[in-house]
């Protein structure tokens, strides 16, 4: 898949179909973006296991979430969730993986943008969250053009890729 920059492209956010399953299942199983999704350490991924795992998450209502599909003119080019819903103080984290094809062209931005805005009008979130490792500049400059601010540092606290990374925690607040 090949996507280009035009300005006219239709990025929106939906939900998860059976189409998306080989997608999701190629970006849950990125070893270049591994350690910036998990806390786990990298392992092959099973097709059968991330199957039942996302089955799992469908039916299992313990947590709250909000998990979308990606898309770029019809094609599904990665996931954006709203996780750990704090219902009294109002706010919830956000994380996004984009397939390699679709990187530094805006769709994260765009698409980040969205579900911020999904949060505080639909969910009457206060205030959005995320993590990302000191490194991803690309991502980094993303969140800040959906408006996030740097809000602190977590020093060394990732192991990605060999080495120790600082965690950047970044928010942004509805406005009123």
């Amino acid at each position: 898949m090949i996507l280009t920059m035009s300005s006219s492209r239709s990025i929106t956010l939906r939900a998860r179909s059976e189409e998306d399953f080989d997608m999701l299942f190629q970006l849950s199983g990125d070893l270049c973006t591994w350690e910036e999704r998990n806390a786990e350490s990298p392992a092959p991924l099973n097709r059968l296991a991330y199957k039942a795992r996302l089955a799992h998450a469908e039916t299992d209502g313990s947590a709250k979430s909000a998990c979308f599909v990606i898309d770029v003119d019809g094609t599904a080019v990665g996931s954006v969730s709203l996780f750990d819903f704090d219902e009294l103080a109002r706010h919830a984290e956000v994380g996004i993986s984009l397939v390699a094809d679709a990187r530094g062209k805006g769709i994260g931005t765009a698409a980040v943008s969205q579900v911020v805005e999904f949060a505080f009008v639909r969910c009457n979130l206060r205030r959005v969250h995320l993590q990302v490792i000191g490194s991803n500049l690309g991502a980094i400059r993303a969140y800040e053009k959906a408006g996030f601010v740097i809000e602190g540092r977590q020093r060394q606290h990732a192991w990605v890729r060999g080495k120790y990374e600082d965690i950047l925690v970044m928010g942004i607040l509805r406005s009123e």
